[in-house]
């Protein structure tokens, strides 16, 4: 009785050709997972305390980019963006993403005055922010383009009250799930 030896170039092509499959799903999911960070979704963390306490310092959410890709931002949409130009000569890098709340779109007149936001004449029912703002701004009219953004947390927050208008293009997505940490995921808004 002889025995036979396993052909050793059978098991290198077999060994070759797994490696190959295997190698080709990796690279599958790394290219679908640049294209859904670069056009659908991604992960972003919250470094301060100005969206207190609709957000806190240290949570995880997903950004969604692609709706407004065919309507702009709605009034309270949570959105995410790039620095606006006068903010860049601050210091601030292009890539270094702000959140705020969209308080008034285009053609919309706000103001701030004894605590209360008011856009259009209208005073704005605000029941997720930290305290009423101590300060007051005079009406306002947002131009073609661009947004009024504004932190929950009105008296600690850098957003459109200082600094002014956001340009619409500068935009990145909206907020829209907490999936860090565990005991507050769900949805944001």
């Amino acid at each position: 009785m002889s025995v036979t030896k396993p052909d050793n170039s059978e098991n290198k092509a077999e060994l070759w050709h797994k490696i190959k499959e295997n190698s080709t799903t990796v690279l599958i999911a790394l290219i679908l997972a640049l294209i859904i960070r670069v056009f659908i979704a991604e992960p972003r963390y919250i470094p301060s305390e100005s969206m207190f306490p609709t957000l806190a310092t240290g949570d995880r959410l997903v950004v969604e980019k692609v709706a407004y890709k065919f309507h702009p931002p709605n009034r309270g949409d949570i959105i995410v963006f790039q620095p606006p130009a006068q903010l860049r000569i601050l210091g601030y890098e292009k890539n270094q993403a702000f959140i705020k709340r969209a308080i008034a779109t285009e053609g919309e007149t706000l103001a701030v005055k004894d605590g209360l936001v008011y856009v259009n004449d209208q005073p704005l029912a605000e029941n997720y922010i930290a305290a009423p703002p101590k300060y007051e701004l005079m009406p306002v009219t947002v131009p073609e383009g661009q947004l009024f953004v504004m932190g929950d947390n009105r008296n600690n927050s850098n957003d459109s009250h200082i600094w002014g208008f956001l340009p619409a293009e500068n935009v990145i997505g909206h907020a829209v799930f907490r999936f860090w940490p565990l005991n507050r995921i769900g949805i944001v808004g």
